[in-house]
């Protein structure tokens, strides 16, 4: 695989490529980034961990750059040329600080308009002229709807983890955003696995695209270690308390089924002494924002969640999963693991094995069987 050099960026990203000892892409990167920068329209289809914002974002710097540099620059408040729509909050500050890292040297402006903020806030980080703007889809198209924000010069538009956004109906509202930009914008998908509910996104609202999969889309990665525990009689906590006493280099993320067995768990590993804080849905979002700030810093080695945690969150310490309650869907278990063994690195996961759950293993087996290619 060639390196980064080969797609002729502008000098002000490479610099910043070899700054940061970037110099090799990843598969989804190698094979996207020649697509969107000759401003073709792509679906990307990636595991996990695999690089996906770096392949939307060096396109995206790379031809807004290029405007600017003929002179054609962004002058009207409110009226980006790239628009960047992401499930939550969360992810929309990640993705932000990606698109910063290459800002000190293209001096182009990213502003978000993100679910989970007061409208004042949001108002206020999007004054003046900016170029790029990164949005939940909710908050943005209430900002349309009120004319604060224009997408009449948007020259691309990315859904990114479109995967997550469907599960809550989005459809409606991604029409409504694509019929706000200009006929001609260059638009890309990017997703973990493409479900009926994506299929039928892409369906709507593109025409010939091109569609990327990656080698590692819907597959286990080759780092990722799995231990599987059988539950007799529904007794999970004396595995658990077990699985509590040995040594974790880094984070553990311990999945539940529901927000009930959420709290349940939580308490149980305080009985445990072992000090945990929650991330689901129904709870205050300033909390939920605050623990996972103390998980991603380290403060706590374990953080109790929902499927709510198992998309889009890029949390680079987790060296362990733990599906106390596995999930029903291949699906949502695929997001759940690659929370571990990023980007190269090694992980674990244990699942706790009922009955109930023999379906799923099978599937899961059978995904470990297949040759490695």
């Amino acid at each position: 695989m060639t390196g980064f050099t080969a797609f002729n960026l502008l000098p002000s990203l490479q610099s910043v490529l070899n700054e940061k000892k970037i110099s090799k892409p990843t598969e989804i990167q190698a094979r996207t980034l020649p697509i969107l920068l000759s401003r073709k329209s792509v679906v990307g289809v990636a595991e996990t961990g695999s690089g996906k914002t770096l392949a939307y974002v060096l396109p995206i710097l790379h031809d807004l750059k290029s405007l600017e540099l003929k002179g054609e620059l962004v002058e009207e408040n409110g009226q980006p040329r790239a628009a960047v729509i992401v499930p939550t909050r969360e992810l929309g500050e990640q993705v932000s600080k990606v698109f910063k890292t290459f800002t000190h040297t293209t001096r182009l402006r990213v502003r978000t308009v993100l679910g989970g903020t007061t409208t004042e806030v949001a108002k206020r980080n999007i004054k003046g002229p900016f170029e790029v703007l990164i949005a939940t889809p909710g908050r943005l198209i209430k900002f349309l709807d009120r004319g604060l924000v224009n997408l009449s010069d948007i020259r691309i538009l990315i859904f990114d983890e479109a995967d997550q956004m469907l599960d809550e109906g989005f459809l409606p509202d991604a029409k409504k955003i694509v019929e706000q930009c200009p006929e001609r914008r260059q638009l890309a998908l990017f997703s973990a696995t493409i479900s009926d509910k994506v299929q039928e996104l892409i369906n709507n609202l593109f025409s010939e695209v091109e569609i990327v999969r990656s080698e590692g889309s819907h597959k286990l990665v080759p780092t990722l270690k799995t231990n599987n525990l059988k539950v007799i009689d529904g007794k999970r906590l004396p595995i658990l308390e077990k699985l509590m006493t040995g040594t974790v280099k880094g984070g553990t993320l311990l999945f539940t089924n529901t927000r009930e067995q959420c709290d349940k768990l939580a308490e149980e590993l305080e009985k445990l002494g072992c000090k945990n804080a929650i991330y689901r849905g129904e709870m205050d979002k300033t909390e939920r924002r605050s623990n996972l700030k103390a998980f991603r810093d380290g403060k706590i080695d374990f953080l109790i969640s929902t499927d709510l945690a198992s998309r889009g969150l890029d949390l680079a310490h987790v060296d362990r999963v733990i599906n106390y309650h596995l999930p029903q869907e291949m699906e949502n278990y695929l997001h759940r693991v690659g929370r571990t063994a990023r980007a190269g690195r090694s992980g674990l996961v244990i699942n706790f094995v009922t009955e109930r759950d023999e379906p799923l293993m099978r599937q899961i087996e059978n995904l470990q069987s297949r040759p490695k290619r």
